[in-house]
């Protein structure tokens, strides 16, 4: 198969995806000490000089149920910095190209995102969550599913009111970690029923990493079959159980075109503790234990795309791969990252590894430059037809 064939045996499989990085927000919730706002400026800033243009970056929710987002607008106004917009000018990307995305759980955090809007900071897009288990949705929001949908519908006309892009995510797609098995038919009537009350997009969440690769494509074929507009569809995947790379594969050849991920891997359940101290986070873990869960890694999602020849929309990878290292260093521990040890794959020659010895035992033999087969053998391999047929 060649390398494009890939594209031939899944129709829908894209040549150009569009990828979200949410480690500022969502990978920073489930640490347990504090990330100085000037880290968290410094990455989604890197980020979107590395070509990067969704960004998710803090928490406008109540601080003290998650105080890692204390800092919440200082780190907005870090969007809109004289120095930062001037290079990004000169690496030739529009300040307004870039999507900076806010989580407002509940009405009293969208309100604050217009407010800071209007004072000039504000997130362009900003983004509520139901689950399908009310069990599960309860444990996020504090409320029931119908008193959440009245809810959201408020936030979502005074978002485009204030010229504010609502997501609407739905998660225990593919399970809950509290009530169990789950419908994807429920998952698709949420999804038409956040579009239905205005929604600009959809984040389809495996939050817990209960989803296998092929109920990821089951699912999301059953998404594009009544709803096909890709620009409204977007993969979240956990890998709690080691599945998220394999997840966006599936995704991809349903037919999937924007994906999230985080620097190292990063995130999970909002964190219990911060700095030795107990905070409320959402109760407790679902995990036996909190240290392996995690998101898709960022780093190894665009090294992955970009080998299988999928345009990833300009990111500078060998950036991203250099702002993984660093990240590991502000958080003090080895990431989820595989890309960041080994680079990406060789397209030249890597001439301090060859063996000069070669070429001297080759003539000693009497083989020529090249040769790889005995002298005699036929050109082509003959392999035996009983082998040939299927059992």
């Amino acid at each position: 198969m060649s390398e494009h064939d890939i594209f031939k045996a899944h129709p829908r499989m894209p040549k150009k995806v569009r990828l979200g990085d949410i480690t500022a927000r969502d990978g920073l919730q489930h640490e347990e000490h504090w990330i100085p706002t000037e880290a968290k400026i410094y990455y989604f800033q890197e980020l979107a000089l590395a070509g990067v243009k969704r960004i998710e970056i803090t928490n406008l929710g109540n601080p003290r149920i998650m105080p890692q987002f204390k800092d919440a607008e200082e780190v907005l106004k870090g969007t809109k910095d004289g120095y930062f917009l001037k290079r990004l000018e000169k690496k030739g990307i529009k300040p307004e190209d870039v999507e900076w995305t806010a989580i407002t759980i509940r009405e009293s955090a969208v309100d604050k995102a217009i407010r800071l809007k209007d004072q000039g900071f504000g997130p362009d897009r900003v983004l509520m969550m139901v689950s399908t288990d009310e069990q599960h949705h309860f444990a996020n929001s504090g409320t029931t599913l119908p008193d959440y949908w009245d809810e959201a519908e408020r936030c979502i006309k005074k978002c485009k009111d204030a010229g504010i892009k609502m997501c609407g995510t739905v998660s225990t797609i593919w399970g809950s970690p509290i009530s169990g098995p789950t419908r994807f038919e429920d998952a698709v009537e949420f999804t038409k029923r956040w579009l239905s009350i205005g929604a600009d997009d959809i984040e389809h969440a495996d939050h817990d990493g209960s989803a296998p690769p092929d109920q990821v494509y089951r699912y999301f074929s059953m998404i594009l079959d009544e709803m096909p507009d890709t620009d409204l569809h977007i993969g979240h995947f956990h890998v709690t159980r080691g599945w998220g790379l394999a997840n966006v594969l599936a995704a991809l050849q349903a037919g999937i075109d924007i994906f999230e991920g985080t620097l190292g891997g990063l995130g999970g359940q909002p964190a219990n503790f911060l700095d030795r101290t107990p905070v409320p986070g959402t109760g407790t873990y679902y995990y036996k234990d909190p240290n392996v869960v995690g998101l898709v890694t960022f780093e190894d999602l665009c090294v992955m795309l970009d080998e299988m020849g999928i345009d990833i929309g300009g990111i500078d990878v060998d950036r991203i791969l250099e702002l993984g290292t660093l990240m590991e260093r502000t958080i003090g521990r080895r990431l989820r990252s595989e890309s960041i040890l080994n680079g990406r794959i060789p397209k030249e020659a890597r001439e301090e590894f060859k063996r000069p010895q070669l070429d001297r035992v080759k003539e000693k033999l009497g083989e020529k430059p090249g040769q790889i087969i005995p002298e005699g053998w036929p050109e082509k391999a003959e392999v035996p037809k009983e082998l040939l047929k299927k059992s």
